[in-house]
């Protein structure tokens, strides 16, 4: 019974993930980010937990959106007209995704610079000293 049970949990799980993919233009945007994220790591090959935090801050993102995306629709199936309340709470939560997408952005400078300024010195090396 508790089988089925999670196997049904994983199911809605995924079709969430789905929506949010399918109907949200930001978090496909954040997908298409992460993947392009994932591939420079991996030909970096940039070490195992500067991969971990890459991997957490891209989660960090996509959570947000998802949860800014469920409380869209909360709200609008609770008021279909303008009220100021509904509209901070649209506000905060988008807020809440700019703080994540900014947190991601300091982690991938922190994570990618030092393995980007041995690539470009490899490079210049590579071209030669005049």
């Amino acid at each position: 019974m508790v089988k089925g049970s999670f196997r049904k949990s994983f199911g809605y799980a995924l079709a969430g993930l789905a929506y949010a993919l399918r109907t949200q233009p930001n978090m496909r945007f954040h997908l298409l980010a992460a993947l392009v994220v994932v591939v420079a790591a991996l030909w970096l090959r940039i070490e195992g937990r500067d991969f971990l935090l890459v991997l957490l801050a891209i989660t960090l993102v996509m959570m947000a959106e998802m949860f800014n995306t469920a409380l869209e629709r909360v709200v609008d199936l609770c008021t279909g007209r303008y009220h100021p309340l509904a509209k901070i709470a649209k506000d905060v939560a988008a807020g809440a995704v700019l703080l994540a997408a900014l947190n991601s952005l300091i982690v991938g400078l922190a994570v990618f610079y030092p393995y980007l300024l041995v690539f470009i010195r490899l490079l210049q090396n590579l071209g030669g000293d005049d």
